[in-house]
């Protein structure tokens, strides 16, 4: 009999790590443990200096934290699994993205360097670090001035979250951070390095997030454009070999064997971010199948054999989620984290005595309370944008709105309007995709909320589609190891792998006819409200922000 395989996945999320020990053969989760980082989203102020607060829209986090990741949870992962190390045939690694980490020549962190522990340009600048937008603006408004040709593969659009805007925050903000930084490199990339000790860019990060098209970045003279000292930018910090998804960066070095617990010289999988993975990961890479990665925010990704523009979404790259086919990225950037914060922010004490009374959670006991109701019975809409809008606006400057409140409205009703905001922002973006010809025929959903009934059958009934679901609970994690399968040649590519690995469950929700008939009207309300808002018709979140930041500045938010 021969001796059994394994891969182990390792899915860097927002808040925590995640390892997964998956079976070779046939796709089995075996284990997982999970490490939670010990300085989580940091908003506030630097990690132990109180006196460096940082102003609004910034996210940081502490590399070490991801390192804590491989040293505790991948060695419990396989204790809880009770196997071999030795049969573990390789790793494969998935992270948050855009999420950027300034290092030196070696890939050292700049916040671990002396002098550097209180330049907040130093940390890692997280995915929802939203404030680079006026970089952002000054990149798009240049680039349609000039008619660059990559524009319209971001939908015409570039955002905040992204290299370059964060790049150019960085130089502007604090010089001498940007003129010690060597290496602005993806957190999806940097993993990788610290692995196998070799740098390469993954296909799809570089892709969707370093504006990378058809072999090149954009040239000197627009960088230059934007600022005289930028025009290096490519040249001395961002360019390095792009790999393929699938590929092996290289091989676990001692050191990353000594904290993994994991034999010395198997693959390390080229790095992928953690939404497309999930694509793989729920068998969803075909024509019309459309994954949304629900938790704190939405990734919303798809495969297609052919190329389209579609306005306002984040990216089509060739190859940028399977080898061969053209990959779609659009998202919402707060989701989860929106009724998180309801939660904590907007939720009267008798709702919390409630749920601990009925031994449930806060959520659930909301969640139960507007399953009840009828569409519309709340009277409200809300438009989603707490964290600003990511697709199909690209404007983190935006802000949220709930309309329709009255000395009646109860706390399950403001919670059903979110819920049903965020499903009609995945219809906008299923609108804009439908229209420029990339149809979606089906959703399948991965992530945290998959456990939330009310809100499946809300986004079923909201979209018209029925709503598959991915077979793992842990969908980036079970993607990050099939591509670590790939890379130790246990399969010949992705597809073959997702074939044999993945799990999908198939039309879990179907929209209730006379619901979505019922949502279309209100839906119709969303979108006046959302182009009312959101293009041009008042510019009124434009100057709250503005008010906001220069209170923040009179009150000295350190930069």
């Amino acid at each position: 009999m021969s001796r059994a395989e394994y891969v182990v996945g390792v899915d860097f999320g927002t808040l925590s790590g995640r390892a997964l020990v998956v079976a070779v053969d046939d796709g089995r989760e075996v284990a997982s443990a999970e490490s939670v980082y010990a300085h989580g989203v940091v908003t506030d102020a630097l990690p132990g200096r109180p006196e460096r607060r940082l102003p609004p829209a910034w996210a940081l986090q502490v590399p070490s934290d991801y390192i804590d990741v491989l040293r505790t949870a991948v060695p419990e992962a396989i204790r809880q699994a009770g196997i071999d190390p030795a049969d573990v045939i390789a790793i494969g690694t998935d992270f948050t993205a855009c999420t950027m980490v300034p290092t030196t020549a070696d890939g050292t962190p700049l916040c671990e360097v002396e002098g550097f522990e209180d330049r907040p340009h130093a940390y890692v600048k997280l995915w929802k670090h939203h404030a680079a937008q006026p970089q952002a603006d000054r990149i798009n408004a240049l680039a349609a001035e000039r008619d660059e040709p990559w524009l319209s593969r971001y939908g015409g659009l570039i955002s905040s979250e992204w290299e370059f805007a964060k790049g150019l925050q960085v130089l502007e903000e604090d010089p001498e951070v940007y003129a010690a930084m060597d290496r602005w490199v993806e957190a999806s990339d940097w993993i990788v390095w610290q692995l196998c000790a070799t740098y390469v860019r993954n296909a799809g990060a570089t892709g969707y997030k370093a504006i990378y098209q058809d072999g090149r970045y954009p040239d000197t003279d627009f960088l230059t454009a934007l600022h005289p000292a930028f025009g290096g930018f490519v040249d001395d910090h961002v360019d390095q070999p792009v790999a393929e998804l699938g590929e092996a960066a290289g091989t676990l070095t001692a050191a990353a064997s000594a904290w993994t617990g994991l034999p010395e010289g198997i693959p390390v999988a080229v790095g992928t971010v953690d939404a497309h993975v999930s694509a793989p990961a729920a068998q969803a890479i075909d024509d019309g199948q459309m994954v949304a990665i629900m938790g704190t925010s939405t990734c919303h990704v798809m495969s297609s054999s052919v190329l389209r523009e579609v306005p306002g979404m984040c990216g089509v790259v060739d190859g940028g989620i399977v080898p061969g086919r053209w990959g779609y990225e659009a998202g919402q950037s707060g989701v989860g984290d929106i009724f998180a914060w309801f939660v904590d922010h907007g939720v009267p004490p008798y709702v919390h005595e409630a749920a601990a009374a009925a031994g449930v959670t806060v959520h659930e006991h909301l969640s139960a309370l507007a399953a009840e109701q009828a569409v519309g019975e709340h009277g409200l809409v809300a438009l989603d944008w707490h964290s600003g809008n990511r697709s199909v606006l690209v404007d983190h400057d935006l802000s949220a709105v709930v309309l329709g409140q009255t000395l009646a409205t109860r706390p399950e009703d403001v919670y059903r309007a979110l819920v049903e905001a965020t499903a009609f922002g995945t219809r906008t973006i299923i609108d804009a995709f439908g229209r420029s010809g990339v149809p979606v025929e089906e959703l399948v959903v991965a992530g945290g909320l998959v456990r939330n009934a009310m809100l499946m059958q809300i986004y079923s009934d909201v979209t018209g589609l029925p709503l598959s679901v991915v077979g793992s609970a842990q969908g980036p994690a079970l993607g990050a190891a099939l591509h670590a399968a790939v890379a130790a040649g246990a399969y010949a590519d992705i597809r073959a792998a997702a074939k044999a690995m993945g799990s999908v469950r198939k039309a879990v929700y179907v929209p209730d006819e006379e619901r979505a008939r019922a949502y279309d009207r209100l839906y119709a309300e969303y979108v006046t409200l959302h182009d009312y808002f959101g293009r041009g018709g008042n510019d009124v979140m434009h100057r709250l922000r503005t008010l906001r930041d220069d209170a923040s500045r009179s009150r000295g938010g350190a930069r």
